[in-house]
């Protein structure tokens, strides 16, 4: 069956004129992940993707040194905010884009198998019925296929499922934000045994996003510094990935894959903040409530993840 997504992709890609968009990466090292503000030169409007809120568990304070790194740059720029865009509920930090905001505008976004998401997560943390398990915790929920605009840029929504059920990649002009689906070459691919995660829905969905041109620029969630590099880099093409990447390079077969990545899931630990990142974005990056004292709590479930 024809693609129609991805032949639209591929078509606003080959399209896209030099120099746009412009694309600005903030790197959060605690947490290894990478942010973008993405705008149109021509109108300053603009996006923020996969942004992060700071946030010690050991302590349970937030801070919002990383998330005013994003306001200052915004307004030095003189950008206008269209949209906050998650690629995922991420599992490895917290989302500031309820903290932008307030102080940006804008409205978040995140792809429409968050309910899924939302289902899973709301039953293990027992989220009661106060918590809408429908997306409407967000402003929009995007589907396959959706196209929107930041100014004069064309975006392109690719559903790419398999590290989550709801993993979207945003292609804006000529680049792809990709988020947990793939890393940089010398890293791989992304873990497949979360819930609702599935190592050969992964392959496909990485496959999907290298039948792009070669020339597609792909922009990393996460860089963790493999073992022989020196410095953290977030930005790479298709056709780098499929020379080179260690987990899905040309001639890698489905099963191959499958195989490769249920073993080396079985070794790996879970994220530091997988629990308190999860219940916080499954709700667009806000808090449960505050109990009836007026305090707010993340909980820990014991002996279940």
């Amino acid at each position: 069956m024809a693609d129609s997504a991805l032949a639209a992709a591929s078509s606003q890609i080959s399209a896209a004129h030099t120099g746009i968009p412009q694309i600005k990466a903030f790197f959060d090292e605690p947490t290894f992940t990478v942010t973008y503000v993405v705008h149109d030169p021509e109108s300053r409007h603009a996006a923020i993707i996969d942004s992060v809120l700071d946030y010690d568990p050991a302590s349970g304070r937030t801070s919002f040194s990383s998330a005013d790194a994003l306001v200052a740059f915004v307004e030095e720029k003189g950008l206008a905010i269209d949209w906050h865009l998650e690629t995922h509920a991420h599992a490895d930090h917290l989302s500031a884009a309820p903290y932008l905001q307030e102080k940006l505008g804008g409205q978040i976004a995140i792809g429409e198998q968050i309910i899924t998401v939302q289902q899973t997560f709301g039953k293990l943390f027992n989220a009661g019925t106060d918590f809408e398990r429908d997306g409407s915790d967000f402003d929009h929920l995007w589907k396959d296929g959706d196209h929107f605009r930041i100014g004069n840029l064309d975006v392109t929504v690719l559903h790419v499922p398999g590290h989550t059920p709801a993993c979207i990649a945003y292609v804006i002009g000529d680049a792809v934000f990709v988020g947990d689906t793939m890393f940089m070459p010398d890293y791989g691919t992304a873990r497949a045994d979360f819930p609702g995660g599935d190592a050969r829905t992964l392959y496909q969905s990485a496959m999907r996003l290298l039948s792009l041109p070669p020339e597609t620029r792909l922009f990393m969630c996460h860089d963790y510094l493999p073992e022989g590099r020196k410095d953290y880099v977030w930005e790479t093409t298709v056709e780098a990935e499929r020379q080179a990447n260690v987990h899905i390079h040309d001639g890698v077969s489905e099963d191959e894959f499958v195989v490769m990545r249920e073993a080396r899931d079985k070794t790996l630990a879970m994220p530091r903040l997988i629990l308190p990142s999860v219940q916080v974005n499954m709700r667009a990056g806000h808090f449960p409530p505050a109990e009836d004292n007026g305090v707010t709590y993340l909980k820990i479930p014991v002996n279940t993840v």
